[in-house]
């Protein structure tokens, strides 16, 4: 009764979706209030009626009901409990049902707290999210119903793939969709832009709060992603140019282009037909995304699907939404017009060029990750496009903007004075040279290539570091002052400072890893010992036991550095016999400098191992980096001004009778 319940429910918010996208529209068009506020309570049944279904498929995959065939496909009685929720989403249908879930939550956000916008703007956007809405949910009751019953059901499931029962899939999919899903807003909120002509610093203000949300969220579910890849795949390394990895990339990247030109828009009220646009490109790549995912034309881990029917479903949903709202823009772009005028010297054309370099990086990951589909369909030529085609196009350009990023707060708004920022870029390029050859002295690093990134990262950092001591008066003023300045910088500021300062941290770690990691594959028995840059790895001993629903060999792996124990490490390698699939458990250990690393290999059959070990240098600055980075986007969210559009309330001194 519980499952037909959320089916119930499912087609409920498909009803509710689709008075969401109709009604209020035709208010605005008429002017009737009464009308454009059934946005705000349609919006918040679609949530209500959604949650309800994702709560009972949820029960469904707890009590292990197999009579659902998604419960008996994604399933086993025998899961620890964490990997029967999760297993709701690790599927094609279950995910699905999440994505729309997010797009209600989003919907039912902005009509909470969006009371701040004219109520003809937000039934519009609210109309705008309704209408996607309407074709996700039409594409899961009529392609991908995960409430389809069995009429004879297994005793047990099939188990789930075990490269997803891990703690990290509780985490790393629900934050994707947070920004894959979010960026529907910005969407929105450009739509209705150009529906209204409405588009001024107000607008911006209105929309940048769900783009740092999304951004934010997409950030943390990239490096989570990544962390996965690299501590439960045991290949020892964190990106690997994936078409799926790269299918999160690129609205990462766009949208970053988004949130910066969204300043602009808010600041000077220029670069509007821009913004709008950026707004569109986003969230058409996350349904780009979202189409490679399930389309059948991607054989990955991360893919959910394979039947061509259903990615025939979704491309006609993106050709109608993206071309609909490309068209719209090119009928009313020409009504948009730029308020502000700025000098070459200027941080609008520093922010201007941020976005050019953001976009054309996105391009040559789009060029690299769709070519050899498009190839296969045209020629059936198979061919790939890996790690050397990204790091000779896609490096140098992102390099670029990092530096560009350094110089961008040296910059005034309107007319900066380019004797003042050519000084303080001259005193950042002096520093950051200084950092870059005491790291060669006190380490022996000579590779030319590591060494230029390493200069790149210092210099975002050193630049950062130098506007912010500028903005607090150092060194001219005292330290009392200074701090007091410091207590008073707006949150957005912290946010600009943390998240440049993160991405200088995560940029200097992948350099580290990718340029300076040392490696050994071999076969070894056990006491035999490796080297591997400065450490020695020994095999010491394998322990054969279960686990919950798993058997698993356990390696002791001993590592040492000039005959001092450094760490033991213990990877695993499991078998699970539900699922008659094999993974591996990576042995790491964290330093502060890089990860020990160590992976158990196949038997060699006469008691021997293959066995992988790795130094990977800077490790641990890469997740720090990135986390710094999803964190500033939640700080600069956490300004009241970008939150109601208003400045904190003061209590104004009570008037003083005369005398």
């Amino acid at each position: 009764m519980i499952v037909e319940t959320g089916h119930f429910a499912l087609w409920l918010a498909l009803v509710a979706a689709l008075v969401q996208s109709a009604v209020p529209i035709w208010g605005a068009a008429r002017g009737h209030p009464a009308a454009m506020r059934v946005a705000d309570s349609a919006a918040q049944v679609q949530f209500l009626a959604t949650a309800a279904s994702f709560g009972a498929l949820t029960y469904a995959f707890v009590v292990s009901d197999f009579s659902l065939r998604l419960t008996a496909l994604n399933s086993h009685s025998a899961k620890p409990m964490l990997y029967k929720v999760t297993g709701v989403w690790a599927n094609h249908e279950g995910s699905m049902l999440l994505w729309v879930l997010m797009l209600a939550l989003f919907g039912v956000l902005i009509s909470v707290f969006g009371r701040m916008i004219p109520v003809a703007m937000r039934a519009t956007v609210l109309a705008v999210q309704g209408l996607i809405g309407v074709g996700f949910y039409a594409f899961i009751l009529l392609t991908s119903n995960p409430f389809e019953r069995l009429l004879n059901a297994p005793l047990d499931g099939q188990g789930m793939n075990p490269l997803l029962q891990d703690p990290g899939v509780a985490f790393h999919p629900p934050l994707l969709y947070l920004g894959y899903v979010g960026f529907s807003t910005a969407f929105s909120f450009a739509v209705a832009a150009l529906i209204t002509g409405r588009v001024d610093p107000a607008w911006a203000r209105w929309m940048r709060p769900w783009v740092l949300f999304a951004w934010s969220g997409l950030t943390a579910g990239i490096a989570l992603g990544s962390w996965w890849a690299y501590y439960e795949l045991g290949w020892g390394g964190f990106w690997f140019w994936d078409p799926v990895e790269n299918a999160s990339f690129m609205p990462w990247l766009i949208g970053t282009a988004l949130l910066h030109s969204a300043i602009v828009v808010e600041k000077r009220n220029a670069l509007l037909k821009w913004t709008i646009l950026l707004a569109i490109l986003t969230f058409s790549l996350s349904l780009i995304g979202t189409f490679l995912v399930r389309s059948g034309i991607l054989t990955s881990v991360h893919a959910f699907a394979t039947d061509p029917e259903r990615g025939a479903f979704i491309l006609l949903m993106l050709c109608l939404y993206i071309g609909a709202a490309l068209t719209l823009f090119a009928w009313r772009a020409g009504d948009l017009e730029d308020g502000g005028v700025f000098a070459l010297w200027s941080r609008e054309t520093g922010l201007l060029v941020n976005n050019l370099l953001l976009a054309v990086a996105c391009g040559v990951v789009f060029v690299g990750t769709l070519y050899p589909l498009v190839l296969e369909l045209i020629t059936g030529d198979k061919i790939s496009v890996g790690a050397p085609y990204f790091n000779q196009t896609f490096l140098p350009i992102f390099g670029v903007t990092m530096l560009a990023a350094g110089i961008g707060p040296f910059l005034s708004w309107k007319r900066a004075r380019k004797a003042d920022v050519l000084a303080r870029a001259g005193k950042t390029t002096v520093v950051s040279l200084a950092v870059t050859a005491a790291l060669v002295f006190a380490l022996a690093l000579r590779d030319p290539v590591g060494l230029l990134g390493i200069f790149i990262a210092a210099w975002l950092a050193t630049a950062t570091w130098q506007d912010l001591l500028r903005r607090c008066g150092l060194p001219h003023t005292p330290w009392t002052n200074a701090l007091r300045r410091l207590a008073g910088l707006p949150r957005s500021a912290w946010g600009l400072y943390l998240g440049h300062l993160g991405l200088a941290v995560a940029a200097a770690g992948v350099i580290a890893v990718s340029v300076w990691r040392d490696e050994a594959i071999q076969t070894v028995d056990t006491g035999q010992a490796t080297q591997v840059g400065p450490y020695e790895f020994t095999l010491i001993d394998i322990d054969n036991t279960t686990g919950p629903n798993y058997q698993t060999s356990i390696a002791a792996v001993r590592v040492t550095r000039d005959g001092a124990l450094v760490a033991m490490l213990f990877p695993e390698r499991r078998w699970y016999p539900v699922e008659q699939k094999p993974t591996t458990e990576a042995g790491i250990r964290t330093l502060w400098h890089g990860d020990l690393y160590a992976v158990l290999g196949d038997p060699n059959g006469s008691g021997g191992f293959v066995t992988r070990y790795y130094y990977n240098p800077g490790v641990p600055w890469m997740w720090l980096g990135a986390a710094l980075i999803a964190l500033a986007a939640l700080i600069s969210l956490a300004d009241r001004r970008l939150r109601i559009g208003a400045p904190a309330a003061r209590r104004m001194p009570l008037a003083q009778p005369a005398e």
